[in-house]
C-alpha cells in the first residue's frame, strides 16, 4: 500500500511540473494581439458606461459601513477617526474606503485585473527612498491592495482629483481640468509601458529628474523645494521631532491620545513579551541580509501612534531603535492589517496573513519598496512593519497656498504612478487596448467623477447628522 500510495504522488509530482513547463513554453500573445484583444472588450464594457454611477439596489448605510468597521478597533479612538473625517468631504473620502467599494462592486468591468490598490486617491501618493537612496515617486500606502478590476483604482483616484480640488477652492471647470488630468496622463504612460519589455517595467520607478521632466519650468523651483525638503525627512528628523532626553535617556515624547506608552496590550500582555513574540515572527518574514541588518539595532523604546485617516484605530505601534550610536537612529512602523475593503467584491485566493498581503502586494506595485518591509501576528492580529519616514515627502493640500498649474500637474503625476503600477501588476498591453488613444475615456471618467463627488458630499452630510444626533461620538481634537 505505502509503494502505491508513493507512486501515485510522483504520477501527481510529474504532472504538476510538466503543466509548470508547459505554461512556461507555450506560445506568447504578442503585444499588437493584446492590444486588439483589450480594444475587443469595448464590445462588451464600452468607454461611456464609466460615466455611470448607479447605487447598489440595496446600499447600506455609509454610516453603518463605519460603525461595523469600529467594531474591530480601538475604541477609545474611534471617536478620533470620525473626528478627522468630519474635517471636510475630501477627509471623508479619503477615510471612507469601505464605502467607495461598495459602490464600485457591481459597475461593469473588462475583466483585466491587476493589484489594486484598494485606497487609491490624490493624497495617497509621495516621495521615498528607494533601496539605492534615490527619491522615487509613487503610491504610499496598501493598507488596501489586493487583485482586483484596474477600473476601480482609476475610478476612485479621479474621484479624488474632483473633491481635492473642491477641498482648496477650486471652481468646476478647474476640477474636471484635475480629472482629465489623470485620466489622460494614465492612458499615455500605460500605452508607454504596454511596449517596454517585462524586466524594463518591473525596474522602472519615477525618479527625480523624470519629476523635474515633467513639471513645467515655472514650477521647477518649487518642486526643488519639495524634494530638497524630502531628502532632510531622515530617521534623524524623526528623532528630533518625536523624542526628547527623559531622565538622561532618549525616549518618544507622549502626546495622548496620538502618541501613547502602553506598559500592556489590549489584552493584558505586557508589552515586552508581546514585542518579543511579534519580533520573531517578523525577523521570519525577512530575507536573511535584511534580517542580519535589523538585528543589530538596539530597542530603546515602544509607543503607540495613530496615523492616517481610514486607518485611525487600528493598531499602530513605533519602534524606536538605535544602531552605532546616537546618530544611527531607526524608527519602525508596525501598523495593523485587517481585510481590505475590496476583499467582499473580488475572487481571490484568501491571505492566512493580512499583514502578508499588504506587504506583497507593496513589493508587486510600488518598484522601490522599503527594504525592511516584513508582517507577522500578535495575539491574533495581523500586522506589517515598514520605516516610519525615510526620505518621504508629499504634495500638501494647503487651501491657502495651492495653484491651479501646480495642482493639475500634481494629478498628472498620479494618474502616470497609477498607470506604473497597473503595468507591473496587469496586462498594460490589453488595458492600452481598451483605454485607446482619444478621449473618450476620459470624458466618461470625468463624469463619473463628479457624479460620485455628489454622492461623496451626501454621504458626508450622512455622517455629520450621525454626529449631531449623537449616533456616533466625536472626538473634540483632530
Amino acid at each position: 500500500m505505502a509503494t502505491a500510495s508513493k507512486a501515485v504522488d510522483w504520477q501527481h509530482y510529474a504532472a504538476e511540473h510538466n503543466s509548470i513547463l508547459e505554461s512556461f513554453t507555450a506560445p506568447r500573445p504578442s503585444v499588437t494581439q493584446r492590444i486588439e484583444a483589450g480594444k475587443a472588450l469595448r464590445g462588451r464594457v464600452s468607454r461611456s458606461s464609466f460615466a455611470e454611477h448607479t447605487p447598489p439596489a440595496k446600499r447600506k448605510d455609509p454610516v453603518a459601513i463605519l460603525e461595523e468597521q469600529a467594531k474591530s478597533r480601538l475604541p477609545q479612538l474611534v471617536p478620533l477617526r470620525y473626528a478627522r473625517m468630519l474635517a471636510s468631504p475630501f477627509a471623508f473620502l479619503r477615510g471612507g474606503a469601505a464605502i467607495m467599494a461598495q459602490d464600485l462592486s457591481p459597475s461593469e468591468v473588462t475583466g483585466i485585473a491587476v493589484q489594486a490598490c484598494g485606497d487609491m486617491h490624490v493624497a495617497n501618493f509621495g516621495l521615498f527612498a528607494s533601496a539605492e537612496r534615490n527619491l522615487v515617486f509613487g503610491i504610499n500606502d496598501f493598507d488596501e491592495t489586493l487583485r482586483g478590476p484596474w477600473e476601480w483604482d482609476l475610478k476612485r483616484l479621479v474621484t479624488s482629483a474632483v473633491v481635492a480640488g473642491q477641498f482648496l477652492g477650486a471652481d468646476r471647470g478647474d476640477c474636471e481640468s484635475f480629472s482629465r488630468s489623470v485620466a489622460a496622463e494614465y492612458r499615455e504612460r500605460i500605452r508607454e509601458y504596454a511596449h517596454m519589455g517585462y524586466l524594463q517595467t518591473w525596474y522602472a520607478t519615477i525618479q527625480e529628474q523624470d519629476l523635474l521632466d515633467a513639471i513645467s519650468p515655472k514650477l521647477r523651483r518649487r518642486l526643488e523645494k519639495i524634494l530638497a525638503k524630502a531628502k532632510r525627512g531622515s530617521h534623524l528628523q524623526v528623532l528630533d521631532k518625536m523624542t526628547d532626553l527623559v531622565d538622561s535617556k532618549q525616549r518618544i515624547v507622549e502626546s495622548a491620545p496620538f502618541v501613547v506608552r502602553e506598559s500592556v496590550t489590549q489584552r493584558g500582555t505586557p508589552i515586552k513579551k508581546a514585542l518579543g513574540n511579534f519580533l520573531g515572527k517578523y525577523l521570519a518574514s525577512l530575507p536573511p541580509g535584511r534580517r542580519t541588518l535589523i538585528s543589530r539595532y538596539q530597542i530603546l523604546d515602544v509607543a503607540r501612534k495613530v496615523v492616517g485617516v481610514g486607518s485611525v484605530g487600528t493598531r499602530c505601534w513605533i519602534l524606536f531603535m538605535q544602531g552605532v550610536d546616537e546618530g544611527d537612529p531607526l524608527f519602525l512602523q508596525v501598523k495593523e492589517a485587517q481585510e481590505s475593503v475590496l476583499a467582499p467584491y473580488v475572487d481571490d485566493v484568501p491571505f492566512d496573513n493580512q499583514g502578508f498581503r499588504v506587504v506583497a502586494g507593496q513589493r508587486l506595485i510600488q518598484g522601490a519598496p522599503d527594504i525592511l518591509l516584513g508582517w507577522g501576528t500578535s495575539e491574533g492580529r495581523d500586522f506589517y512593519v515598514r520605516q516610519l519616514r525615510d526620505m518621504k515627502g508629499g504634495y500638501g493640500f494647503d487651501p491657502e497656498s495651492w495653484t491651479r498649474q501646480g495642482f493639475e500637474e500634481y494629478c498628472a503625476l498620479c494618474g502616470w504612478a497609477l498607470a506604473l503600477a497597473h503595468a507591473k501588476s496587469g496586462d498594460a498591453a490589453m488595458i492600452t487596448g481598451y483605454v485607446g488613444r482619444s478621449e473618450s475615456l476620459d470624458d466618461a471618467l470625468t463624469k463619473f467623477a463628479f457624479a460620485y463627488s455628489e454622492q461623496n458630499e451626501r454621504d458626508y452630510e450622512e455622517l455629520q447628522k450621525a454626529a449631531r444626533l449623537h449616533r456616533i461620538s466625536v472626538a473634540k481634537v483632530a
